[in-house]
């Protein structure tokens, strides 16, 4: 049986790779055809990789990539039985994950068939618009939360990193909603003391410690969180959004400067502003000096 595999090792070696590499040798051309093609299948796995990471499907996966190797390996030790049983679940099980999974290769094709190349493959303007979205559902909960007189203080990571900061803090990698943020500064419960994190569109991390501002001009009046945010938009080009536990009052942190009082369409734009329009213009600045 050794002998058996390895005479079929060498037969598919010199037919297949050695035949393979004599065409290149003879046609040149086929060289770069061969890494572009290499370089688009690529691509299309990790495109697939991040689209069914995280979900029921990727969990799927898995076991068929089990069951092929289990029907590869039965193959190869001729354990006959078996492998007409795995193969005959290899067959049919196709159809069965077509029913199985239909809602999701029906969203799919919808993606496609919607905007085949920007939405299907990330080329377009998903990130902006998610960045949009996020600020919507911060405004929204700072909003409940200044309601309810809820201290809070959330900091918006921009592009001075801080990982520093989430690191001494409860790491989340959550996406971002309304009713998580309002839950995490519930008082009297594990992660309502620190600051939240806001990294790459996600929560990053929650009760985060921030270093406090020292400064002599900051109001005696203002509290811990309101220093805390100066401090941290001090030190990085973070905005900071607090909650005054005291008076509900919602205050935003940028550059050092503590803009006291805002409402919510105010809140809403100053957000626009900083992390989605300044962000364009630095685009555009970029592109021009290229």
């Amino acid at each position: 049986m050794f002998n058996n595999m390895v005479e079929s090792f060498k037969y598919f070696y010199q037919t297949t790779i050695v035949g393979y590499i004599q065409s290149l040798y003879d046609y040149p051309i086929k060289l770069i055809l061969t890494i572009l093609d290499l370089g688009i299948v690529f691509f299309l796995i990790y495109t697939a990789f991040k689209m069914l990471k995280n979900t029921r499907v990727w969990q799927l996966l898995k076991g068929i990539l089990f069951l092929v190797i289990a029907t590869l390996v039965s193959g190869l030790l001729q354990l006959k039985i078996l492998n007409y049983i795995l193969s005959s679940i290899m067959t049919y099980g196709v159809f069965c994950l077509i029913v199985i999974f239909q809602p999701e290769i029906r969203r799919g094709l919808e993606q496609l068939g919607s905007n085949p190349i920007n939405k299907f493959l990330g080329l377009d303007n998903d990130i902006e618009n998610k960045s949009k979205e996020n600020i919507y559902r911060i405004v929204i909960a700072a909003v409940e939360l200044a309601k309810q007189k809820t201290g809070a203080l959330i900091v918006i990571e921009r592009d001075i990193k801080i990982k520093d900061i989430i690191s001494t803090g409860i790491i989340m990698d959550s996406e971002i909603s309304p009713q998580l943020l309002v839950n995490i500064f519930v008082p009297n419960t594990p992660l309502h003391d620190g600051a939240v994190i806001i990294s790459d569109n996600k929560i990053a991390a929650a009760s985060c410690m921030l270093p406090l501002s020292d400064d002599q001009d900051i109001a005696r009046e203002l509290g811990t969180r309101h220093r805390a945010a100066i401090g941290i938009s001090r030190e990085s080009d973070a905005i900071a959004v607090i909650v005054s536990e005291e008076t509900g009052k919602i205050s935003i942190a940028k550059d050092g400067t503590l803009i006291a009082d805002v409402k919510e369409d105010v809140l809403k734009k100053i957000l626009l502003k900083n992390l989605i329009i300044e962000n364009k213009i630095k685009k555009v600045k970029n592109n021009k000096k290229k």
